[in-house]
């Protein structure tokens, strides 16, 4: 059902996976490109708890709701876009990869991914 929707952000941006995720590291929906070795469902089991930390973070601060968050390392670039208290949407990206598009497509996309969510 997202699996399209996914496939369409990574193949845009030059990601290598796609990734849609429960906080609580249930994985909904996912995609990956054929070659690729990283396991994104892996990569959002982990992220999911660091999400929900950075959440109650902000809750405590009295900041705001996260919106957005991006993790960067040597060799991959996670970004994740929350869609709403119990879901995200994330993208990885390789140094070769388009951040700023793969930004701009989880901005763009989060209407139509929580109309699908509920």
């Amino acid at each position: 059902m997202f699996q399209e929707r996914l496939k369409k952000m990574v193949e845009s941006c030059g990601a290598t996976a796609g990734l849609l995720m429960g906080f609580d590291g249930i994985a909904v929906d996912s995609y990956r490109v054929v070659d690729e070795t990283v396991d994104i469902n892996t990569v959002g089991m982990e992220f999911s708890f660091l999400l929900n930390q950075i959440r109650k973070a902000a809750e405590l601060l009295e900041i705001g709701a996260i919106e957005e968050v991006a993790i960067r390392s040597a060799t991959l670039t996670i970004v994740i876009r929350v869609l709403s208290p119990e879901y995200f949407v994330a993208l990885a990206l390789a140094p070769s990869g388009n951040y700023g598009k793969g930004r701009y497509l989880l901005r763009v996309e989060t209407p139509a991914l929580r109309a699908e969510l509920s």
